[in-house]
């Protein structure tokens, strides 16, 4: 048999075609069979569910819109010996069904669907129980951390994978009744089903991961010996979480159904769960190569990271310019990527390399927005800090490379006396110790942060205008059909058409989950336990709704996630400063919880519903899975958080200081030092001050530098300078990075970025579509393996440290023995 030319090769899950065309054509032929026979048997594409409730029934008048799909696809279609047809060219881009379709989603994700296959079982809750656990602790303690990889979600899905099927095999086919009621579930439904893999890994996203409010939580404890009693903190973890849900009801009808947005996490992922459903039922030589692959890599990052994170701490920055000259301050300065300017430093620590700047994995992340934040970090450590700390750039020259805050001489400010007892600021001691300083990199990067907050809304409305646009004329579309049409009517692409089969979640199921968190919410602001007034929380849910677009859109094209807190505690700064009372900085990070977690959260839901679009997933499945996720996930988030300040509190305060420079709470010092200039000190006594006169500008430069950009393009639309790929939203955001703990491992990371998102992408398709989703899986869990093992067994119980030596010097691991 030919095969045509756009058939050759390897697709992108890595599945050789060719023999994947005759070795599977059993399964093929099957799929289409039961196409054809669908009105006969009952058992139709378009068909409803039977494994699950929340499924949804489809509408059969829908069945008939769609064309035959033999017709429509003739190069899968069986031929009369039961082989498979390849030989007529594949539908092009007119296709009606194809035409929308970007070229990669059409090589990962399957157009055909079974929707008869099992979604919610009783494999489905236990599996969810198994990996949300560990996960929600080992997430919520890598928060605490300066960097860390995070709890791998392709380490859930591999893991699950193979977890499900043995299950699917031990399993007794059982039915059970559950008591006092009628309903009753089968313990083993039959073979582990692709649709019940992937709500077991949306379900762990939704819980395994850290939870926002984890930082008012902290702050009130250690700095302000308020202690957050366990089911308040609870309470109130739940209730932002599902803030944020809710409101993916806002943006899911422009980001989720429209085809051109790619969601590269969900993408990803995507290629994996079809490449794996491939190999549960079609195992072949390839398949097994990348199961061998997986665990192989997994075991040797785990066992190598015992060097970088215990024995070897060295290998966590190497410092070679140290090394030419370990007791010059001003080389040790340049070259240390610990407290210094990390010039010329490699990483070998996983933890340093996985996850920097906002960008996500270097297996993931388009090579050129993993450009841009190497670049932003070039300007931030190579050219800002000399230029300030040799060239006179800033004012105040003292503590450059820390994110606390000062008196004038240098010394720490004594926060706790600038709030009396009734929680008002007080002014005597403002004036007996002075004005707050900060370091020039906290300074800048507070210029930046804010420059990134009015960027993204520029660079939407210059670069994302006709976007913009369809979303408003399809939403203005369905309004005036009485909201009758559902957003996937409105695209005509294969994948909409499939999606078309199950039932929508209908809005009351957003609106009540807003009031699951509204309710609680105003009620403990009511009693006066989380130090903001009522009015306030109002604000913050508005501020939230509104960016949720925007940044949703940012994220889905460049896999790139702005946080916005210190704009949020800005804002808030400004209104509590207008009123009496509320000057306890812990409202700052509060109210920052309740905005940024209202978009953080909607994103990780729109994007597990891509994850679900594209796997022809139940919507009401996977509502159902994010919501379960997130209710058994955030207890285990808060036995964390009890842990680390019980554990690890004087280092977090800085009375100890952590050899590593890991244990840092680095983003907590952060909140604390934006918490008290805003709240105590006030936006406007703070800008008064010469040092903060420019960081407000920061403001200026993200709406305009957009539109300078966007007119360049436009006199220059074919420019080999790529305007629209210079993201100033990207670049700001990482130009506000504090580097002042860390700064090794983004020269490591570019160099690996290069060879896997360029060199292998580029000009070894075949082998980086094959390997490098299990690769980007590999290497993160067998880091959080690492990570829960030596927590368990040399710091769970009784604290086990490294003895001292070469590579683990006392003094310095960097052997940078001058640094200051």
């Amino acid at each position: 048999m030919s095969i045509p030319t756009e058939l050759r090769g390897t697709d992108i899950h890595g599945i050789d075609i060719v023999g994947w065309i005759e070795n599977s054509s059993g399964e093929t032929v099957q799929s289409l069979n039961t196409i054809s026979s669908s009105q006969s048997s009952g058992s139709t594409l378009f068909g409803t569910d039977v494994g699950s409730k929340l499924s949804g029934t489809p509408d059969s008048s829908l069945i008939q819109e769609v064309p035959d799909y033999k017709e429509k696809f003739p190069e899968y279609s069986p031929d009369q010996e039961g082989g498979v047809q390849v030989d007529v060219q594949p539908a092009d881009d007119d296709d009606p069904l194809l035409k929308d379709l970007p070229w990669h989603v059409r090589r990962v994700v399957s157009l055909t669907d079974d929707t008869t296959l099992p979604t919610i079982t009783f494999r489905y809750f236990v599996l969810t129980l198994l990996f949300v656990t560990p996960g929600a602790f080992l997430s919520q303690m890598a928060m605490y951390r300066t960097t860390s990889a995070p709890y791998s979600i392709f380490f859930v899905q591999i893991g699950s994978n193979y977890v499900g099927q043995w299950l699917a095999n031990m399993l007794p086919a059982r039915q059970v009744r559950i008591p006092f009621t009628s309903w009753r579930f089968s313990l083993n439904p039959g073979p582990f089903s692709v649709k019940e893999h992937v709500l077991v890994v949306i379900a762990a996203a939704s819980g395994a991961t850290y939870n926002l409010a984890y930082s008012s939580i902290s702050v009130a404890e250690l700095w302000f010996d308020y202690k957050v009693h366990p089911m308040l903190a609870i309470s109130f973890m739940w209730a932002v979480t599902w803030i944020g849900y809710s409101y993916a009801a806002i943006a899911r009808s422009f980001l989720v159904y429209d085809p051109q947005y790619p969601w590269f996490q969900a993408l990803c992922q995507s290629a994996l769960f079809e490449t794996q459903k491939k190999q549960r039922e079609n195992p072949s030589p390839v398949s097994r190569r990348q199961t061998i692959v997986f665990f192989l890599v997994l075991l040797g990052v785990f066992l190598w990271q015992f060097l970088p994170a215990f024995v070897f701490p060295m290998l966590s920055s190497l410092a070679f310019l140290c090394w030419v000259a370990p007791n010059n301050k001003v080389v040790n300065f340049v070259g240390s990527g610990l407290g210094g300017m990390g010039v010329l430093n490699l990483s070998f620590d996983w933890s340093n390399i996985g996850n920097l700047g906002n960008m996500g994995s270097m297996f993931l992340t388009p090579w050129w927005t993993q450009v841009i934040v190497f670049v932003a970090f070039v300007f931030n450590c190579w050219v800002l800090i000399p230029a300030s700390k040799w060239g006179g750039m800033t004012e105040w020259n003292h503590r450059l490379m820390s994110n606390r805050l000062f008196q004038g001489n240098g010394t720490l400010y004594p926060i706790k006396y600038l709030i009396t007892s009734d929680h008002l600021f007080n002014q005597t001691a403002y004036e007996e110790y002075g004005p707050i300083y900060i370091g020039a990199q906290q300074l800048w990067g507070m210029f930046f942060d804010y420059a990134s907050f009015t960027s993204a809304f520029s660079w939407i409305i210059f670069f994302g205008w006709p976007h913009l646009q369809s979303m408003c004329k399809k939403w203005q579309a369905r309004r005036a059909s009485g909201w009758k049409t559902s957003a996937n009517e409105q695209y005509h692409d294969q994948l909409n058409v499939l999606m078309r089969s199950y039932e929508e979640v209908p809005i009351w199921w957003f609106v009540v989950l807003f009031l699951c968190s509204f309710v609680p919410t105003i009620i403990i602001l009511a009693r006066g336990y989380l130090f903001i007034p009522i009015w306030t929380y109002f604000v913050a849910i508005l501020t939230g709704a509104v960016v949720v677009i925007p940044l949703g859109w940012l994220y889905a094209l460049s896999n790139f996630q702005l946080p916005t807190g210190s704009t949020n505690e800005l804002l808030y700064g400004l209104m509590v400063n207008g009123i009496r009372g509320y000057k306890n900085p812990v409202g700052a990070p509060i109210y920052g919880t309740i905005a940024g977690d209202a978009w953080y959260r909607a994103q990780y839901m729109l994007q597990d519903q891509k994850i679900g679009h594209y796997m022809h997933i139940p919507p009401k499945a996977v509502f159902f899975s994010q919501v379960f996720g997130s209710f058994i996930g955030i207890p285990m988030n808060y036995a964390a958080i009890r842990w680390i300040l019980d554990t690890k509190g004087q280092y977090l305060t800085g009375e100890l200081i952590d050899p590593r420079h890991q244990w840092t709470g680095q983003d907590l010092v952060t909140t604390l030092s934006f918490s008290t200039q805003y709240v105590l000190i006030g936006p406007r006594r703070l800008f008064e001050q010469a040092l903060f006169h420019p960081v407000a500008y920061g403001f200026l430069a993200g709406a305009t530098i957009p539109m300078i950009l966007f007119l360049l393009h436009r006199k220059w639309p074919n420019s080999p300078l790529q305007f629209p790929l210079w993201n100033t939203t990207i670049f700001f955001c990482a130009m506000s990075t504090f580097y002042g703990n860390i700064s090794t491992g983004y020269l490591s990371a570019l160099i690996g970025g290069f060879v896997v998102m360029y060199w292998a992408y580029r000009y070894h398709y075949e082998f980086w579509a094959r390997y490098n989703y299990i690769l980007a899986g590999a290497f993160d869990a067998g880091f959080n393996f690492n990570m829960l093992f030596i927590f368990l067994v040399f710091g769970a119980g009784k604290v086990i440290e490294m003895p001292h030596w070469w590579g683990n010097d006392a003094k310095n691991i960097e052997r940078c023995f001058a640094m200051e």
